[in-house]
């Protein structure tokens, strides 16, 4: 059984820094993508970084420049460096892989306040 261990939220001021953590473990597929998404109260999940297996990222728009998605392939891990926080960015942070499907973790909480 395939499981996403999530870890590194929490709370932090405005223009701090967290770095979040996803491993995955018991999967027989290779994992080609994995992402975080977020989700903040009353919106859609979006996604926020995106990283294949080649070393290939995507960023969206609202975090280029502040957050670096970086990946372990030997070790199934996946992990997060978010600078510059901004009170927007507080919502829950879901890891994503893809191997024969999407797979996700439960959450991770981040709040930054103002």
């Amino acid at each position: 059984q395939v499981q996403l261990v999530e870890s590194g939220g929490g709370s932090v001021q405005a223009g701090g820094s967290l770095r979040l953590s996803c491993a995955a473990s018991g999967t027989r597929f290779s994992i080609n993508s994995m992402a975080w998404y977020r989700q903040a109260p009353g919106k859609q999940r979006e996604l926020v970084a995106e990283i294949l297996r080649g070393g290939s990222t995507h960023y969206a728009d609202f975090v280029k420049g502040r957050f670096t998605i970086s990946r372990d392939n030997a070790k199934s891990t996946v992990h997060l460096q978010m600078n510059e926080l901004k009170p927007e960015d507080t919502a829950v942070y879901y890891c994503s892989v893809i191997t024969s499907s999407q797979l996700w973790g439960p959450g991770t909480q981040v709040t930054v306040s103002s």
